[in-house]
């Protein structure tokens, strides 16, 4: 657990009558601090423990207390650190980093009829999947459908195959965008499933090369991703990349190096030079604190902190009822990953756009207008070239 965030060493008691300067209410978070998913849970972390202090130095009626536990990346443990902090008083708890992780939560939340709110989760699953669960990132459905449009109208390929790790996010991601991407009129030749826990991509993706689509979707988390992308170019494969937001992560795009240049993404919007006051003040803040730029999961996770602040300053009393009624009274509430409200299913309508991989950083490809925006595309055609270049090389070695 996280002492140091500890305000108070007592949990939630709140008779009934007792006025909400009296109230000491309890905040849960349980997060991959280590395991798979870490790279996503530990700068969720930063967000939450900034939008904590944030919180608490304000004047916010009731006196919080925050407990951090480490799911371990596993959706079990989860589960079963969900429904302890439960059963300690929790009135909310932060927490389903991955799909994975939030479907097993949910059953917790439901039994306890507290709310679950997740920074990341994105599987269309999980779209109503209960009144007790939220979410502030957008759904895969969203995601997944931007870009099998843009691969079609935008970049014009035709064909692609799909990689997907068998897991519940990358098989809601990948089937959306293959439904999206054949609607247009693309083609996906093959969706190529590997298993969890995966490290050798070679054999996977010498079957991509031999197919020579013009484009190949990435559907997994950012370790296999980054793997997958190095795998791709040193193969030679010729067409363009395309993946998910599961690679924003800074740690991500370092790993896989300059083999990143080029490759497609889609995401929320967050950017660590917005001109907003919400993100300018976010990011100094976070800068001082950790000593770096905060990233996407940072992001999310700090809106999902000050979305469950902005939910008990409508309340009368911290109580799970007055809990779900400041759920839903939630308008237009202004965040660092844009404007948060949720419809009747828990889902935010925040719209993805797509990035593209520049120097080492993802750049907002949609959002590139005139000279900057053509540059952006000979860039990446030249790249093209470049790859198809090197396959012909390598398939007629003596010419």
């Amino acid at each position: 657990m996280s002492r140091a965030l500890r305000l108070l060493s007592v949990l939630v008691i709140a008779a009934a009558g007792s006025s909400c300067s009296e109230q000491t209410v309890l905040i849960g978070a349980v997060l991959p601090l280590t395991g798979s998913a870490e790279i996503y849970g530990k700068p969720i972390r930063n967000g939450i423990e900034l939008a904590f202090a944030e919180v608490t130095a304000g004047d916010l009626a009731y006196t919080l207390e925050l407990t951090t536990v480490d799911s371990g990346s596993d959706p079990a443990r989860a589960a079963e650190q969900a429904a302890a902090l439960y059963d300690q008083g929790a009135i909310a708890i932060i927490g389903g980093v991955t799909s994975a992780e939030a479907l097993e939560m949910v059953e917790a939340a439901d039994r306890a009829e507290r709310i679950l709110i997740s920074p990341s989760a994105s599987q269309p699953q999980l779209t109503g999947i209960s009144k007790n669960f939220y979410r502030v990132f957008s759904s895969d459905f969203l995601e997944g459908t931007k870009m099998g449009n843009f691969a079609t109208s935008t970049l014009d390929l035709e064909t692609a195959v799909i990689v997907a790790e068998q897991q519940p996010y990358a098989r809601g991601i990948q089937a959306v965008f293959k439904e999206a991407f054949e609607r247009q009129g693309g083609k996906v030749l093959e969706v190529i499933e590997y298993p969890a826990n995966t490290s050798d991509f070679s054999g996977l993706l010498d079957r991509v090369v031999t197919l020579r689509p013009r484009a190949v979707y990435l559907a997994a988390y950012a370790n296999e991703v980054a793997a997958m992308i190095r795998e791709l170019r040193r193969l030679g494969f010729a067409g363009t990349i395309l993946t998910t937001s599961s690679f924003a992560s800074p740690q991500a795009i370092r790993e896989a190096g300059p083999s990143a240049e080029g490759v497609f993404l889609t995401q929320a919007v967050f950017e660590v030079d917005s001109e907003t006051p919400e993100s300018r003040s976010f990011v100094e803040a976070y800068r001082d604190k950790y000593g770096t730029d905060p990233d996407l999961y940072a992001a999310h996770g700090y809106d999902a902190m000050k979305v469950l602040a902005a939910a008990l300053r409508a309340t009368q009393r911290a109580t799970p009822t007055e809990m779900w009624k400041g759920m839903r009274s939630i308008r237009d509430h202004q965040g660092v990953t844009g404007s948060l409200q949720f419809d009747e299913k828990g889902d935010v309508q925040k719209y993805p756009r797509v990035y593209i991989i520049k120097d080492g950083a993802p750049a907002d490809y949609e959002g590139e207008v005139g000279e900057k925006r053509r540059e952006l595309e000979e860039k990446r055609r030249e790249l093209e070239r470049r790859m198809r270049e090197l396959e012909r090389q390598r398939a007629n070695p003596g010419n």
